[in-house]
């Protein structure tokens, strides 16, 4: 009887688990609108790990640009990978590169996709727009995502018919070696999208993280705040900022100091940052703007992309 028990109790349970996995969206086909390097890394990773991938740009220069990168980051991981099997890593390419189609219709793409990923210009009014045509064109099951890392999930989500089926997929750069995704689950997305995402972000061998649809999410809401308080800092005289990026080098064992981040990142980008957050809750003392960084973007000084931000580079 015992014996009975147990495997009734099994088999109810894994007929639950059927019940629910069979509710969640199994992406196999994925659209990646935007051809540079989050949307390209994108599409590597979903290409590599098993799912056919269209990508898609407004021109064929920026798609062969795309592609080429792809390839040269797919050449480095097979070497690595398949260090004692170099054969192995020409078919791992092979199949990859071969998994990637490219396109410059969004719309006549999209109806035949289970998940389509935004990696545009940090631009509201471009997203949505986007996203409202594509509404019109893709099929009833496929599910939006941004990988958008400043602007609000909701309000993107507000120009389509299918909030429930919108989310965040936030991937870090470079895509191919940073495991971190965070899921953004906004009040509208529903359960099912949420864990289909989660899976997704799984299977192409990532760490998938769940926050909500909050200023920053998890990682630029630390991170962005606290490199805007080592500038306060300076701006202050409180330290030089060579003493401020040693300190947390070697006092808090960073890779990078802040400034030295800052000026990677590119000084418009966390202004740009910075500007949304303040326009979306303007009395928050955290998401106040900075003087110097604010003269240095209008100098054009905006770090190592053009030679000198708030540090010189030859």
């Amino acid at each position: 009887m015992a014996f009975v028990t147990r495997q009734f109790v099994r088999s109810m349970s894994s007929s639950s688990t059927a019940a629910a996995s069979a509710k969640k969206i199994l992406v196999k086909h994925v659209t990646v609108i935007g051809g540079g390097l989050m949307g390209a890394g994108i599409a590597q990773v979903a290409a590599a790990t098993g799912h056919t991938v269209v990508l898609v740009d407004q021109t064929e220069d920026i798609l062969a640009k795309s592609r080429k990168g792809i390839e040269e980051s797919l050449r480095k991981v097979a070497k690595k990978k398949f260090a004692e099997n170099p054969k192995a890593g020409d078919e791992f390419m092979e199949k990859t590169l071969s998994s990637i189609l490219t396109s410059m219709d969004a719309a006549s793409v999209v109806h035949s996709t289970d998940l389509v990923v935004e990696a545009i210009v940090e631009n509201l009014r471009v997203k949505s727009e986007l996203f409202k045509r594509l509404d019109k064109f893709a099929a009833e099951h496929t599910i939006f995502a941004s990988n958008t890392s400043s602007l609000q999930i909701t309000s993107i989500a507000n120009a389509t018919t299918r909030q429930d089926r919108f989310a965040g997929l936030h991937f870090f750069n470079p895509v191919p070696l940073m495991k971190l995704v965070e899921v953004i689950k906004t009040p509208m997305t529903s359960q099912k999208t949420f864990e289909s995402l989660v899976d997704f972000s799984k299977t192409l061998g990532k760490h998938p993280v769940a926050c909500k649809d909050t200023p920053g999410f998890i990682v630029n809401r630390l991170l962005v705040p606290y490199l805007m308080e080592a500038v306060r800092l300076y701006e202050r005289g409180d330290a030089s900022k060579e003493d401020i990026d040693t300190a947390m080098k070697l006092g808090a064992g960073y890779p990078m100091g802040p400034f030295e981040l800052l000026d990677y990142v590119g000084l418009d980008t966390t202004k740009f940052i910075m500007d949304g957050w303040h326009e979306m809750d303007t009395k928050n003392p955290l998401f106040q703007s900075s003087p110097s960084m604010n003269k240095l973007v209008a100098e054009n000084k905006l770090g190592k992309k053009t030679g000198e931000g708030y540090y010189k580079y030859k």
